[in-house]
């Protein structure tokens, strides 16, 4: 009898499932195709949890570059290909500028600030974030100086170690977050100010964590995960304490004030504060201060580092690529001068190992999640409004039909049969769109002067047989971060 109940329990709850899913198959309508999920985990089994990008560019050789996947409960558009993203973000711009709201993106931000926000307040934050960050130099000749000044500070520290091995990062992170820092705050630090160096690592360790596996599945389970101690608590600890190093900030800055000469970002925001401070619908408060600040520092500081990091992996595993760019550095700049961005025409070679490194470098595989703000007809399908879409970076880096070699580093991907820097469109490690990063100019301006600078004055090498030196990420469900390895620097 127990049999007989058990087979007659077991065929009502399959009964039931297919009705649901016939019933939601018949809710998408013409939703793009994709696998059949399962109950509750859709089609997680089916993706590398390590890199489900590659998992999701596979799955698109079934289902074509407009399909639909299930992550747990979340029905997920995923383009895939240059010529699909393209399409999307950019012949489609409004359409796909929303972003979905995640468990974990509201958990880091509230839905404030210039990442996870969306509508007119997000409209109106970075229109004003653009025009501040240009104005204190993003993209202009005074910014260029600053971040000559400061890649001098970098080869002078660098010089110390004395050919002893050494942790890229513990250098290139304070470099590249001193640029930020005189945007944001008007001010620099010393590379071994406690301080700073504690703030770095809450960085550091913010960014390894929200890009794990087990963080990104909050997103999915969130109920689950948040009763299971471990990363993401210390994920949104790490959070608070940079969040509580804002306020302070914030606060000297608001006792300092002085509206007619406004010294930095944070100046200029707390003037337009003041401005708006009889709107109440204005997005000009201070908790959208402190996340537009928290989102600016992050995104300025770990993209660029984590490049330049992957940059000198490249430099000591293939000692030859570093040879081409000295010699070219020497013949264009010589060493009685720093280089400077106009330089940056008269050096093709350079400028495609640098595109090269950040195309195979792919830093953000799966991009921030793009979400319609409106039912959206795209390809012969329709997408409800609020559904998450995932622009695949990823295959638009390594699409078969722009790169020869999508998988192995080859300058010449930029390079014509003359030897010239050539364009290539799919070349979108910033995305595309209403949602492209906003720091892209000051991103390739920093690469280009830090790398050129450090090259000109000093030579890399590797602590161990470069051909043992992996350039597989360690952490890539969101941002994939090198794996650690050390340098040795020696003087030209």
């Amino acid at each position: 009898m127990d049999i007989v109940n058990t087979l007659i329990l077991t065929a009502t709850v399959l009964g039931l499932l297919f009705i649901l899913f016939r019933r939601d198959s018949a809710c998408r309508g013409k939703m793009p195709p994709g696998p059949i999920p399962l109950p509750l985990i859709g089609n997680l089994l089916q993706l590398n949890g390590s890199a489900p990008y590659e998992s999701l560019l596979k799955l698109s050789e079934m289902y074509g570059p407009v399909m639909t996947v299930h992550l747990g409960g979340l029905r997920v558009v995923v383009l895939v290909g240059y010529e699909t993203v393209q399409e999307a973000l950019m012949q489609h711009a409004g359409a796909f500028a929303g972003r979905p709201k995640l468990p974990l993106f509201n958990a880091v931000s509230n839905g404030l600030g210039l990442v996870n926000s969306n509508g007119d307040g997000w409209r109106e934050v970075r229109k004003f974030s653009l025009t501040t960050l240009r104005d204190f130099g993003m993209g202009k000749c005074s910014i260029e100086e600053y971040i000559k000044e400061e890649a001098q500070h970098l080869v002078e520290n660098l010089r110390k170690t004395k050919g002893s091995p050494c942790d890229p990062t513990v250098f290139l992170t304070p470099a590249v977050s001193n640029v930020i820092c005189s945007i944001m705050f008007g001010k620099r630090f010393e590379y071994n100010d406690a301080d700073f160096a504690h703030l770095l690592d809450i960085v550091n360790q913010f960014t390894y964590l929200f890009s794990r596996t087990f963080v990104q599945m909050y997103n999915i389970f969130p109920k689950l995960i948040s009763f299971v101690p471990g990363p993401l608590k210390t994920t949104l600890d790490l959070r608070a304490e940079f969040m509580q190093f804002l306020a302070k900030v914030v606060e000297e800055h608001r006792e300092t004030l002085c509206a007619d000469s406004p010294r930095d970002y944070i100046d200029m925001f707390l003037i337009k504060m003041k401005q708006e401070i009889n709107n109440p619908e204005t997005p000009f408060h201070y908790s959208n201060l402190l996340q537009s600040l928290l989102d600016l520092f992050l995104a300025a500081t770990e993209t660029t580092s984590t490049t330049l990091q992957f940059a000198l992996l490249i430099l000591i595993k293939y000692p030859h690529i570093q040879e081409k760019v000295q010699k070219e550095i020497d013949e264009v700049i010589g060493h009685q001068r720093s280089p400077t961005m106009v330089d940056r025409r008269k050096m093709p070679y350079t400028c495609a190992v640098m595109h090269e490194i950040q195309r195979l470098g792919d830093l953000v595989p799966m991009c921030v999640p793009h979400a319609t703000t409106e039912d959206t007809h795209f390809r012969g399908y329709v997408i409800p409004e609020g559904t998450m879409v995932m622009p695949l970076l990823h295959s638009v880096l390594h699409d078969k039909r722009h790169f020869k070699s999508p998988y192995s580093f080859d300058p010449g991907h930029f390079l014509d049969d003359n030897g010239c820097f050539k364009i290539n469109p799919a070349f979108l490690p910033f995305s595309t769109g209403k949602r492209v990063c906003l720091g892209e100019g000051l991103a390739q301006m920093e690469f280009f002067l830090f790398l050129s600078t450090l090259l000109q004055n000093l030579s890399v090498m590797a602590t161990v047989d470069p051909a043992n030196l992996s350039l597989l990420p360690c952490a890539s469900s969101f941002i994939k971060v090198p794996q650690h390895y050390k340098i040795l620097v020696s003087p030209r």
